[in-house]
């Protein structure tokens, strides 16, 4: 209540996407074409080309750079949402932070800004991740409380995203290796043709990188994929989690290097600024689900999504859904009666094929669905959606503005008594 007993009002404003970018995507390890390069600059290269690439912008509008790394600490280290903004040459008063929710890195980065920005705290924010694995193992320096085994409160595969994938398998048995293989087949071939018709390359920012022993080279496209792999290809893969498994290191996305930036404003900044807008977010959900087969997350946080946008999942047109493991995205289309090829699902391929740096996908997800929506004027919404270690999922529903139906709101004004999912308390 304010002081004189009245009820403060406040504006709900709506928020748009306005760009996004990345690095192309590499191999970790000392073969890697980020071998010798480290995170932060990769995140800067990213910040740069978004700055480029929208002009109209000054710099001095941007009130944040939040960042997400999952091993914060090295390269990635120091409040890499702050050093990055400095580094990339943004204005010293321009602040920044980092973040952290494992895969779900840079999209916990866009929707913490995005709340910021329907507050009416910020105008324009650039939110990513980044992840370098080659420099930084997944789960290297961590110390895992004695407490989780001693007192069993997670399954010992929980700290084991394989294992986790295997234990989905045994929930699920009608997912089986072989619709796994195919799956994963399939997004390798999805990816392909992407490349081949130009549309993943506008989104990719080339990266100049120098390898120990190597020299210098420019990268200006993905190093994971490998297309015209087949099912009888991965048939003959190991599984090296389970004795006689399923999940094999062809059906699941890879070890990778690389970092994500998308471009954040309210509608009217994005107006009176004379940027583009690519979507409208209409509604986001975090849920968290029992950590030993934290794949299923995406299932409850799509739900908790789809029911605060006051949606159903027949209205949803395009799915990006990160690509974990390929027994991750079945055991989500299986739970909604989605066929294993729905061309709604992953149209560009996914993280099997393109690669998988943990704390950045989020913002490829966006990236992709974003671009989608520009061919596909018929479809209205849309959702990027990704399963997250320990045991949660993410899920973000964005409205396409090329739709005909399409009117972007001018902001809700809503009381102080309002609960977190905006109804009236």
């Amino acid at each position: 209540m304010s002081p004189s007993g009245n009820t403060q009002q406040r504006t709900v404003r709506d928020v748009v996407f306005v760009d996004g970018v990345r690095t192309p995507f590499g191999k970790a390890g000392e073969k890697g074409i980020y071998a010798g390069t480290r995170a932060d600059d990769l995140v800067v290269k990213c910040i740069r080309e978004l700055m480029r690439r929208n002009p109209s912008l000054p710099a001095e509008r941007v009130d944040e750079v939040a960042i997400a790394a999952t091993t914060q600490t090295g390269d990635q280290g120091l409040t890499i949402g702050r050093t990055a903004a400095l580094l990339a040459g943004l204005p010293r008063t321009v602040p920044g932070f980092a973040i952290d929710r494992m895969c779900a890195g840079a999209m916990t980065a866009v929707t913490t800004t995005a709340s910021g920005i329907g507050f009416g705290a910020y105008d324009v924010v650039i939110a990513g991740g980044v992840e370098h694995m080659g420099n930084h193992p997944m789960g290297a320096g961590a110390d895992p409380n004695p407490r989780f085994m001693s007192e069993r409160l997670v399954d010992p595969a929980a700290l084991n995203m394989g294992n986790t994938a295997e234990n989905l398998h045994d929930r699920f048995p009608a997912i089986t290796k072989e619709r796994t293989d195919a799956y994963a087949a399939a997004s390798q071939a999805k990816l392909a043709k992407a490349y081949a018709h130009k549309q993943i390359q506008p989104d990719l920012v080339p990266v100049a990188a120098k390898k120990p022993g190597a020299g210098w080279a420019l990268h200006s496209v993905d190093e994971p994929p490998r297309p015209g792999t087949t099912v009888a290809d991965l048939a003959e893969l190991r599984t090296p989690f389970r004795p006689h498994g399923r999940v094999t290191a062809g059906n699941a996305a890879g070890l990778n290097d690389g970092a994500t930036a998308a471009l954040l404003a309210s509608s009217e900044a994005a107006e009176d600024l004379g940027l583009n807008v690519k979507m409208r977010l209409v509604a986001y959900a975090f849920a968290g689900v029992e950590p030993e087969v934290m794949g299923i997350g995406p299932v409850p946080a799509t739900e908790k999504a789809l029911k605060n946008a006051g949606l159903s999942i027949q209205d949803i047109g395009l799915f990006e859904i990160n690509e974990a493991f390929a027994v991750q995205v079945l055991s989500f289309l299986d739970h909604y009666g989605i066929a294993d090829d729905d061309p709604r699902v992953n149209r560009y391929g996914g993280a099997i094929a393109v690669g998988h740096p943990l704390a950045s996908s989020g913002v490829r997800l966006m990236n992709q669905l974003a671009r989608q929506f520009e061919e596909d004027p018929s479809v209205r919404y849309g959702i990027t959606t990704m399963c997250i270690g320990l045991g949660m999922g993410a899920a973000v529903i964005w409205e396409n503005p090329h739709h005909p139906d399409y009117t972007a709101a001018t902001g809700t004004t809503e009381t102080s008594s309002t609960n977190s999912k905006g109804a009236a308390a």
